[in-house]
């Protein structure tokens, strides 16, 4: 058990250390471009709120555990267990759903001007502040279960029946139907979102495809191809790189959890569970990594910052001497 308990520790520990800073250095990134430029551009702002999402996920549940499993602290009691599930419930589910989003204005980006698709983009993008609120309410209204039926295995005595045991905690639901029914609501949370960001990404792909074989034929006629649309080519592949790891990672994930809800008696081992939210945090530990490749300017705010600091540096040490 103790080694279990430290290789789960640093399981969740490598989690923790490659999606903290990885989603700190996003954040910091776009509201240096915020400060530059005292405005974001829809897409933008979409990226940085899923940065803030992301890092909510990693930073609530995957330290925590880490630092539950490692024996370094434990606020694993029933308020914490309330507090720590609702708040990694809500903030997954905002990471799908902006995902789900930002590929959607992808797709719209690529509409040709004038068409009924451009008209809908500059709606998004003008209303984009109530999207953001109206997946706020939303996914906290879907995830208040966890504040209702979750507890600390320190009271795991009358908790074995159509519970979920996620090792510090159970989610106790106090009928067979009440969890199948909530069960299926998070599915179906997941699936749509899913289903349409898979259809806007193949819609993308299309496009580039298209596209490219376009490019090849001027090339072939001796005409130029100008590098407008390198910026939004860059952004559609990178949109298209998050939705393919997304899928991935929450398909396993919600498979895990459907084979869960089939299981009648609350399992006594957590593995399930602690493979489920690897899985769903790996997304949002690995999806900065996928923006800063892939956005330029996340890329060209880092190097900045590099270049900076050498110069800072010899300033200092000149006015030393």
């Amino acid at each position: 058990m103790p080694s279990e308990g430290f290789a789960r520790g640093m399981l969740y520990l490598s989690l923790t250390v490659v999606g903290v800073p990885g989603n700190i250095v996003v954040i910091l990134a776009f509201l240096l471009l915020l400060y530059q430029e005292n405005q974001l551009l829809p897409a933008d702002a979409i990226v940085l709120h899923l940065a803030c999402a992301n890092l909510l996920v990693v930073g609530v549940r995957c330290l925590l555990e880490t630092l539950a499993s490692l024996h370094l602290g434990n606020i694993f009691g029933d308020i914490g267990c309330k507090a720590v599930i609702f708040v990694y419930r809500t903030s997954r589910s905002l990471s799908i759903w902006l995902t789900f989003v930002l590929s959607a204005y992808q797709c719209l980006s690529i509409a040709p001007p004038g068409s009924r698709l451009a008209s809908i983009r500059a709606s998004v993008a003008q209303y984009l502040g109530i999207v953001f609120l109206i997946l706020w309410l939303i996914n906290t209204c879907m995830s208040s279960a966890a504040i209702l039926f979750s507890f600390s295995t320190k009271n795991d005595s009358n908790l074995m029946n159509h519970g979920i045991n996620v090792q510090f905690c159970y989610v106790h639901f106090p009928s067979k139907l009440s969890k199948e029914a909530n069960g299926a609501a998070q599915v179906g949370r997941d699936v749509v979102p899913m289903s349409l960001m898979a259809l806007a990404s193949f819609t993308i792909l299309v496009f580039l495809y298209k596209h490219s074989r376009q490019v090849r034929g001027l090339r072939s006629g001796g005409g130029g191809s100008g590098g407008s649309g390198g910026a939004e080519q860059r952004a559609a592949k990178a949109v298209v790189a998050l939705v393919t790891l997304y899928v991935i990672l929450y398909g396993v994930d919600n498979g895990i959890w459907v084979y869960t809800l089939t299981v009648r008696k609350t399992m006594r081992s957590s593995l399930l569970s602690d493979l489920r939210i690897f899985f769903s945090s790996l997304y949002a530990a690995l999806s900065p990594l996928v923006i800063i490749l892939y956005n330029r300017k996340v890329n060209s705010r880092l190097r900045c910052l590099v270049r900076l600091k050498p110069v800072k540096e010899k300033d200092t040490s000149m006015s030393a001497v």
